[in-house]
């Protein structure tokens, strides 16, 4: 069952095997989520890393698309993931 951070974990998945890092901004994973972020998201680091077990499905999104955070500045709105396997 899609949930609503699959189009994310889905872009995540689709980007070039080459490609081992991507920075985003929180509107540009609205954007691609085509849904507003929770506001815990803008004003905790805390919703970027919950685990990826129990209801964190965001977590879980990038994390089963084979992807970390490595960067984040709420303030800046902005969020590094790279290849997990790094």
């Amino acid at each position: 069952m899609p949930g609503k951070y699959s189009p994310l974990e889905n872009y995540l998945r689709d980007l070039p095997e080459s490609q081992r890092e991507v920075t985003l901004r929180f509107e540009e994973i609205e954007r691609i989520l085509n849904s507003k972020l929770p506001a815990s998201a803008y004003e905790d680091r805390r919703w970027w890393d919950h685990e990826t077990e129990g209801n964190h499905v965001n977590k879980r999104a990038w994390a089963n698309a084979g992807w970390k955070i490595v960067g984040l500045d709420v303030n800046k709105k902005w969020v590094k993931f790279v290849r997990a396997d790094e």
